[in-house]
């Protein structure tokens, strides 16, 4: 490592290696990781590496693994030869790749970001070609794999403007790290000027492929039982939600039942083991709620469903014909993509906080293809004004989306096949 600040950062996390087995156990404990495979971030494989070339895809959670999905299918159908290894860091994220790998593919949790424990990994699965999705970027594991003489690409890259001044406070660091990769494919314009800046090397824009991988379908039974449990209702979804923004869709929600008594919200927090604090957020509105992950079907005078389970996204999608994006109701989060509910029929309303979207957002504004509410009273006029016909569509939100198609899955492809076979690309 050539830059003082990786240097430092490599030393730290060797010496905080004890404490960090110890944080991984109690998240164990907690739900937040699977104890039957602690071992893999302790930088131990799950798995054999299997025979031939490997394409090792790392990921954060599940909208960048199914980028990753979508990648590995894509490269797999054109080179039989390959394998995959994807490394995603969530529970959920590895229960929606369990059910959707294409086939030569492997799902690993990363190791924790410690010299040895990355050192380890990258010994054990020895592949011929890395891709970090997004900004899933951590120092130790791309330095082994560089050291390693593994061939790296930055895919689908995507950083907020807090992002990119948190990097350009550390220039030498950014630049060093950046090196490491051979390619860098930026997502949107702002994030190709910002990594430009940081690299000191012409980066342009590659294209969303979120545009073009392809989403997950709902289990049709679940669809099926789901849409006999709600049928008549007027539904919504209130999609991954962080803490401080169940409170105000609880009372966004209090508002709505008061003109809809049969209304139904469904609240998917972003991740399931909060669901606790929803649940408080529901009692402290007096809402009574049906928890999924007690099997619990809504009643017809259940106001809410707290969707607390796994991988069951597209599901909710696909049951709402409204879906409130969240990420967006409190600054500092960035917000989440509307892609899958406008792909699944439904459309869609964020809160005014969506930088890491940006594009996206501006995208559905110009069609308008998305409603923007700033509180809770914001949102219950914009869900009944959506149920009743009022406001953006779905077929809006496709029509954003075509705007923001560019080709960006073939380019990809080409840039990573030419790294792999070690070429120039055309």
């Amino acid at each position: 490592m050539s830059a003082p600040g990786l240097t430092l950062y490599r030393a730290v996390t060797a010496l905080l290696g004890p404490l960090a087995r110890f944080a991984i156990r109690r998240r164990a404990r907690l739900g937040k990781e699977d104890p039957d495979r602690l071992g893999e971030r302790f930088g131990a494989p799950g798995a054999a590496r299997p025979e031939g070339r490997l394409v090792w895809l790392h990921a954060a959670s599940v909208g960048e693994s199914q980028v990753a999905l979508g990648l590995a299918a894509a490269m797999g159908e054109r080179r039989p030869d390959l394998s995959f290894l994807i490394t995603s860091g969530t529970r959920t994220s590895a229960a929606l790749i369990a059910r959707r790998a294409p086939a030569r593919t492997i799902h690993q949790f990363p190791p924790v970001d410690t010299p040895g424990w990355t050192s380890d990994f990258i010994a054990d699965w020895k592949p011929n070609l890395g891709v970090f999705v997004e900004s899933e970027l951590w120092p130790n594991l791309i330095e082994a794999a560089a050291r390693a003489g593994v061939p790296l690409a930055l895919v689908n890259a995507r950083m907020n403007e807090g992002s990119l001044e948190s990097w350009s406070r550390f220039p030498r660091t950014a630049r060093t790290l950046l090196s490491r990769f051979s390619h860098i494919g930026p997502a949107d314009q702002r994030t190709a000027e910002g990594l430009a800046a940081l690299t000191g090397r012409p980066i342009a824009p590659t294209g969303n492929l979120k545009l073009e991988a392809g989403l997950a379908d709902p289990d049709p039974e679940a669809l099926a039982e789901a849409r006999a449990a709600v049928a008549g209702r007027p539904v919504f979804v209130a999609a991954s939600t962080h803490s401080g923004e169940e409170a105000i869709l609880a009372e966004a929600h209090r508002l709505i039942v008061k003109d809809r008594p049969d209304a139904l919200m469904i609240l998917a927090p972003r991740h399931p083991e909060r669901a606790g604090e929803a649940a408080a957020a529901l009692n402290n509105a007096g809402l009574a709620h049906a928890v999924r992950s007690d099997g619990a079907l809504p009643a017809p005078e259940t106001p809410v469903w707290l969707a607390d389970t796994l991988g069951e996204m597209a599901l909710w999608f696909a049951l709402s014909p409204v879906s409130v994006i969240c990420g967006t109701l409190i600054d500092g989060i960035g917000g989440h993509n509307p892609i899958e509910a406008t792909r699944a029929g439904s459309a869609v309303i964020t809160g005014p906080y969506a930088a890491s979207f940006a594009d996206v957002m501006a995208a559905y504004d110009r069609h308008g293809a998305r409603r923007v509410a700033a509180d809770a009273a914001g949102i219950a006029r914009a869900v009944l004004d959506a149920w009743a016909g009022e406001g953006p569509t779905a077929e809006a939100g496709e029509r954003a989306l075509s705007d923001l198609s560019g080709g960006a899955m073939a380019a990809t492809i080409e840039a990573l096949e030419a790294l792999l076979d070690r070429r120039a690309p055309r």
